[in-house]
């Protein structure tokens, strides 16, 4: 698997490699008190949530430039960070894990945000006979590899007394998951976010969830030439810190508000989109904090997980690519 994992990265990097040189020579912002010359180049997951919710919450004024890219999973962003695409990336725990397999990383987490772990599910489709997790015996199941997804499957099995080679494991990116869902190609499906909102809308039923199999640790990743520039460095610290202001400013009796913008992005029902945010931001108010032991130690034991899985060879010390040089920034903007 791990063979397979590292080879379908490889593919990704060589057509993300064009975008990246097309990007340019990245001008070097050498000092942290003007940042007017810095360009970040950021992903984002689904839908551009984080972008939304600073500009819902007036802290879109960066005095540097932001560059937004959307992906379908935390996993191909940090394949757009090890191409060079991308200067931040934002992940559960997993894709670093997978990213840093082949020991040569090109980025190092640098932040963890505290976030919701609703709507990380495995569901079945409408009139399926299948009532639990148990019942995926022999079943084909889609899951987004390298991802939440991936790992909470995994954990969701092993409680229900199977094993992963019990389920036909078929890895699908949301979207043609979801077809496959539809379409009748698979039984069920692991996935999170908006693919997962989009499963019920169309009659889609939650046979296991994530929710508490998963720590709730989200992680930015910054490419290492990032963590070369003072500049670049301060400005990541900044962008962190006001996503984070900018969810306290959410909370702050303007979830009703918020959750139009979030309606229209996704095309869910209004009443669907503020309960969702509202149980999410009560479950596990998303907020920014520095890197520390417990988060390194939490994704060490999602590393280890994947390794009695046989997905990752051999033993991974996470805290390899980890750094704490956004911690006096992050900790003074926060």
């Amino acid at each position: 698997m791990l063979r397979h994992t590292l080879r379908s990265t490889a593919a990704a990097l060589a057509l993300l490699l064009p975008f990246a040189a097309a990007c340019g020579t990245e001008a070097k912002a050498e000092s942290s008190s003007d940042l007017s010359s810095v360009t970040l180049k950021v992903g984002a997951t689904g839908w551009k949530q984080e972008e939304a919710v600073l500009k819902f919450a007036h802290l879109d004024d960066t005095p540097y430039q932001v560059k937004w890219s959307q992906f379908q999973g935390g996993d191909q962003q940090l394949q757009a960070i090890r191409a060079g695409a991308l200067d931040l990336a934002s992940s559960s725990e997993i894709p670093p894990v997978f990213a840093a397999a082949d020991g040569k990383p090109n980025f190092k987490v640098v932040a963890v945000y505290q976030g919701s772990t609703l709507n990380q599910e495995v569901v079945v489709p409408k009139g399926s006979k299948v009532t639990g997790i148990a019942g995926l015996k022999g079943k084909k199941v889609g899951y987004v590899q390298n991802t939440t997804a991936h790992y909470f499957l995994y954990e969701l099995l092993k409680q229900a007394g199977l094993k992963w080679s019990d389920i036909d494991a078929k890895p699908l990116l949301p979207n043609d998951g979801l077809a496959a869902l539809n379409g009748g190609g698979i039984d069920a499906f692991a996935s999170y976010g908006t693919s997962i909102i989009t499963a019920h809308q169309q009659g889609a039923v939650t046979v296991g969830s994530g929710k508490d199999i998963l720590s709730g640790n989200f992680l930015w990743s910054a490419r290492d030439s990032v963590l070369d520039s003072p500049g670049r460095t301060a400005a990541a610290a900044d962008l962190i810190a006001r996503i984070s202001k900018a969810y306290a400013y959410v909370r702050d009796g303007r979830e009703s508000a918020f959750a139009k913008v979030i309606s229209e992005a996704t095309h869910q029902p209004l009443a669907q989109a503020e309960k969702d945010l509202r149980d999410g931001q009560a479950q596990r108010p998303t907020k920014a904090r520095t890197v520390d032991d417990a988060a390194i130690a939490s994704q060490q034991e999602v590393a280890d997980a994947f390794t009695r899985l046989g997905a990752l060879t051999t033993h991974l010390d996470v805290k390899s690519f980890w750094s704490r040089k956004l911690n006096a920034d992050l900790g003074k903007d926060l």
